[in-house]
């Protein structure tokens, strides 16, 4: 009988850096307060899970929430699932307030860096003057509770300060960043009826500029629910638009201060949406109460996110982790913005600003990590003395990318891997202080968050890879989808599957150590000869080639019952797809994993269609390579690339499918 070798971790924590640490704080403080002891995270986490009310109640007390009227319940189960759960009954407060709580004048609150714009950093006193000359505003022109600020705006500082400005006036924001389509823009806040629209006269991007003008009308004229239309001038200074208000001329507007307006629990914050890549983006709207307390936990017990930090997240405000990456503030740290490409004019300009910066916590999707990877990027670790974590999401990040963020960055920083997403604007799966990091794998289930593997049985399993499900309700679930009364569309994203139980959407595995390893979208898992398997194993493989710079598979079935697993790669510069590259792929694929690993065949394309988040658009290739209309399945204007999909249309009309071209 043989035993497998575990691992060698990439990084384990120092005793210092485990004692320093907030979640051991918070572990000492449940001693203190509650007499409750946990010999290791493991058990923190079983505890979290099985003694929920006490758990947030622990986090409420913990975190000192300001409440303007105290609670009655913690939770109240809904009558039949976990969509009418109520949590924190009759409480009232206001997330912006406890933004506020940390102003200092020992640093900044926000530091600021675009591709048209030198770093600059602006002060709690400056951020908190603008935000009451907005809030103000909005109150004398007759925004209130409940109503809805929609805004298209790059990532600015503008942004954060209107953000908060309508929060603190109990209205609920909703974002799309400037390089979404009309279309889609609509699509989004058509649903939502704004009265008030904010937006950029333009953005840059990559070096280009692009005039939002036209566009801006066309919106308003789209949506006759705005009242207030508000420019924001980011290209030029001085610009102005016809029948606009002046985003300058608010800030310099008399103000009487900032007041903050206390709402329920489980009153709206934000509406965020969607991909839409299969069809009308679904508005999931999230409460206060349940963002501020998830955004709490997850800051500052499990990214270790501390008063004075610096916390960045390459992001736009049309991604959660924007929306997500404004919770550093609750914790006292500085939030830092850019607003650009990530790899003009190369892929050294978000470490040098990391440098510049002194970020503490550098955050992005794992493809700009891949990305600088394959790239062999360079990064003298002496430049960034200041880095204490790195952060990936919005898709798996492989081994080998794992392993070059030790090689190429720091022997000595933390890699936080986070998976959850826009339905609960935070994560199920992410970092531990208290724990080693493994390549490839993610360190822990989230505090709080009854996360299991399902096998084909619906049970629960370790060590074997199976359907990621929640089995209990969080406080930062979607309160609701707008415009969805009797919840049709919100029960049958999560709950058709498994009846009570949260269905993510994503295959796993959680291993016996407590990590967990996501092998792709389980819509997109490929089954071959009853075998299911995870794409990112594919890409895992086949993308640790050297000629090999992205891939994309699908397995296509046939009414017979057999099918087709087709890989497509894109080769770096130079690189040819001939019998011996051919071969080499499928032994890699063979030897790492499984003969049921290797496709049937391999065609090279020019470039892997993704979403303006960084995700593969796996299951819209494969429904189009089936015979399905593209305009069904693959909304455009949500695509970072959407001339990518034109070679699987291509390829589709060839075999004699009745597909009509995009």
């Amino acid at each position: 009988m043989t035993t497998s070798v575990p691992p060698s971790p990439l990084w384990k924590p120092s005793r210092a850096f485990v004692e320093q640490s907030n979640l051991k704080s918070y572990m000492d403080w449940l001693f203190v307060k509650k007499g409750l002891f946990f010999r290791d995270y493991h058990d923190l986490w079983e505890w979290s899970v099985t003694d929920t009310e006490d758990f947030w109640e622990s986090l409420w007390h913990y975190f000192q929430i300001k409440c303007h009227d105290t609670y009655f319940d913690v939770v109240r189960p809904g009558e039949s699932d976990m969509i009418h759960t109520q949590w924190f009954t009759r409480a009232t407060l206001n997330y912006t307030e406890h933004v506020f709580r940390h102003k200092t004048k020992e640093r900044p609150a926000l530091v600021f860096q675009s591709e048209r714009h030198a770093l600059t950093e602006i002060s709690w006193d400056a951020l908190e003057k603008q935000v009451a000359a907005v809030a103000t505003w909005l109150r004398k022109r007759g925004v209130q509770r409940g109503d809805r600020v929609a805004a298209v705006l790059p990532n600015i500082p503008q942004a954060v300060v209107a953000f908060l400005a309508t929060n603190a006036v109990g209205a609920v924001w909703s974002s799309c960043s400037p390089d979404f389509g009309q279309a889609s823009i609509l699509d989004r806040f058509a649903q939502i009826a704004p009265k008030v629209l904010i937006m950029a006269d333009g953005y840059q991007y990559n070096g280009r500029t692009y005039d939002k003008t036209t566009a801006f009308r066309a919106l308003l004229d789209a949506l006759p629910s705005v009242e207030l239309p508000v420019l924001v001038p980011y290209l030029d200074a001085e610009g102005t638009l016809e029948g606009t208000i002046s985003w300058e001329d608010i800030l310099h507007s008399p103000n009487t201060g900032l007041d903050f307006e206390a709402v329920p629990f489980d009153h709206p914050i934000w509406v965020l949406y969607s991909s839409g890549t299969t069809g009308k983006p679904k508005a999931i709207t999230h409460s206060v109460g349940g963002c501020l307390l998830e955004h709490l936990k997850t800051l500052a017990l499990h990214q270790n996110v501390k008063p004075g930090d610096r916390y960045f997240w390459y992001s736009t405000t049309g991604w959660m982790m924007w929306n997500y990456s404004l919770a550093s503030l609750l914790t006292g740290a500085t939030l830092v913005l850019y607003d650009g490409a990530p790899a003009f004019p190369t892929l050294q300009v978000l470490w040098t600003f990391a440098e510049k910066a002194r970020i503490n916590h550098f955050g992005g999707g794992a493809a700009y990590f891949i990305a600088c990877h394959k790239a062999n990027l360079s990064l003298p670790s002496e430049r960034l003395k200041h880095l204490i974590s790195i952060g990936s999401t919005g898709s798996p990040l492989t081994p080998d990318a794992c392993t070059w963020i030790y090689e190429a960055v720091r022997k000595d920083v933390w890699l936080i891997s986070l998976s959850g997403g826009t339905d609960v604007c935070s994560a199920f799966v992410g970092g531990c202080p208290l724990l080693p990091v493994y390549a490839g794998e993610i360190q822990c289930r989230m505090l709080g968050c009854h996360l299991e593997a399902f096998d084909d049985e619906g049970e629960p399993v370790i060590d074997q890879l199976g359907e990621m499900v929640i089995l209990k309700p969080m406080p930062s679930m979607p309160i609701y989808f707008w415009n969805d009364p009797d919840d049709e569309r919100y029960r049958s994203s999560y709950f058709e599957t498994y009846p009570g139980v949260w269905r993510h959407g994503d295959w796993i595995k959680i291993t016996s150590r407590g990590s967990v390893i996501i092998f792709g979208r389980s819509d997109a898992t490929l089954n071959r000869g009853g075998v299911r398997i995870g794409t990112a194993e594919v890409y895992a493989a086949v993308e640790s080639i050297p000629e090999i710079r992205d891939s994309l598979v699908v397995y296509l079935e046939n009414e017979d019952g057999s099918g087709d697993m087709p890989l497509f790669v894109v080769l770096k510069e130079g690189g040819t797809l001939n019998d011996e590259l051919r071969s080499r792929i499928n032994a890699t694929l063979r030897h790492q994993f499984s003969p049921r690993h290797v496709p049937d065949r391999i065609e090279e394309i020019a470039e892997v269609p993704y979403t303006i988040s960084g995700k593969k658009l796996e299951a819209p290739v494969k429904k189009i390579l089936m015979g399905r209309e593209p305009a069904r399945v693959a909304s455009r204007d949500t695509m970072r690339n959407p001339d990518a999909l034109d070679i699987f249309v291509r390829m589709a009309a060839k075999k004699s499918r009745a597909v009509k071209p995009l």
